[in-house]
């Protein structure tokens, strides 16, 4: 690994701990408990170790399709083993398909508005 590299998934880690951290800080003031360091710690690291895996099946799936890009599709793939996972991330993707058709409507709307309006003036 390039030193580039190795400084940036030196960050992506901090980053994941720190997140972590916050987390954990939050559902313990809800659950009225406290994490420790070591708990923190072995839990980011865990998470930062799995969001690796999944970096890598990601890549594979679309590789092994032969394209260049990660989709959507692949993230559901690859949330296959966990039923919660999967369903929320299925329902987020639905979510997100109405957004842009909705946005689209919009804008077609717009437009064809506009269309009417430069009309009406000639």
């Amino acid at each position: 690994m390039s030193v580039d590299g190795e400084e940036t998934r030196q960050r992506l880690k901090a980053a994941v701990h720190y997140t972590v951290g916050r987390l954990c800080r939050k559902i313990g003031e809800e659950h009225r408990t406290e994490f420790s360091r070591q708990t923190i710690a072995a839990i980011a690291e865990t998470t930062f170790r799995e969001c690796d895996i999944f970096a890598k099946d990601l890549e594979a799936f679309a590789r092994h399709a032969k394209r260049s890009t990660v989709s959507a599709e692949d993230v559901k793939l690859l949330a296959r083993r966990s039923s919660a996972l999967f369903n929320h991330i299925q329902n987020k993707s639905e979510e997100l398909a109405q957004e842009q058709r909705d946005s689209r409507k919009k804008s077609t709307v717009k437009r064809k508005s506009r269309e009417a309006e430069e009309e009406s003036r000639e």
